[in-house]
């Protein structure tokens, strides 16, 4: 078992997740049937990843990987577990799935070098710039999907900034709780509708809010920031006006400077 429920932080919006290893010379296991196993089921899909998603009376949605015994050693390559062995294993007939579980680190490690912030920061910019100019084109439903992208980014950023990295892999996790007042009102302004005005004040926001922890990373990184990229974003998405609620950063960090 993984996600909320192994972290003790589950509630009635909380999905279940689960790892499922069986072996190998069983046969074909049956997704639906043995999800049915469990409760009945409304429907059974698979989602982008591969994963089988069930939908349980309630609205509860389980996520299920059919996988077998041989997959386990996949099991060390994982970002982190998120939980503690003991409360993530439900059975280990081997003592194998424990075993790769406790090889790895509790929780994912963010951005912590000089070159993975750089990179992190360029990855916002690479998302940026494409929804500038799919928005431009007139392709405003794309230029929502890349400022999204670029929103998450954001989050990371924020995260960085404000020393909250605890839900790294999933940064808009408990966001409202760990992150600022003034940095999620921040990226709050970020989220435009697929309309050209309100496009066109998401992409300044995006920009504003983004030089700021960009800067702010580049000098504690000593990497600073790209000055060319920096001044033709400038040119084409300062604000002509003052955007509300853009000060995302709100003074020293819990953890400190960023290591170079």
């Amino acid at each position: 078992m993984y996600g909320s429920f192994a972290q003790g932080a589950a509630d009635e919006h909380s999905d279940i997740e689960f790892w499922l290893f069986f072996a190998a010379g069983r046969g074909t296991v049956d997704p639906r049937a043995w999800c049915a196993a469990i409760a009945p089921v409304n429907h059974l899909t698979v989602n982008e990843f591969g994963t089988h998603v069930a939908f349980f009376p309630g609205l509860i949605r389980g996520e299920f990987h059919f996988a077998t015994v041989d997959d386990i050693a996949g099991v060390r390559s994982w970002p982190a577990r998120g939980a503690a062995v003991d409360d993530m294993v439900v059975l280990d007939r081997t003592g194998a799935l424990g075993e790769a579980l406790a090889a790895l680190p509790a929780q994912a490690e963010p951005a912590r070098t000089a070159d993975d912030i750089d990179a992190l920061c360029g990855r916002f910019a690479n998302w940026l710039v494409l929804a500038l100019h799919v928005t431009r084109r007139g392709e405003y439903q794309r230029a929502l999907d890349a400022l999204s992208h670029a929103r998450r980014h954001l989050l990371w950023l924020a995260r960085l900034v404000n020393g909250q990295t605890a839900h790294w892999l999933t940064p808009s996790r408990s966001a409202e709780a760990e992150l600022p007042a003034s940095a999620r009102a921040a990226i709050d302004v970020t989220a435009g509708g697929a309309d050209p005005d309100q496009l066109a004040e998401a992409l300044r926001a995006s920009w504003v809010c983004g030089r700021a922890y960009w800067s702010e990373l580049g000098a504690r990184t000593g990497r600073g920031t790209p000055a060319a990229l920096f001044a033709e974003l400038d040119a084409a998405l300062t604000p002509a006006r003052p955007v509300a609620a853009l000060a995302p950063i709100d003074g020293p960090t819990a953890e400190g400077p960023v290591p170079t």
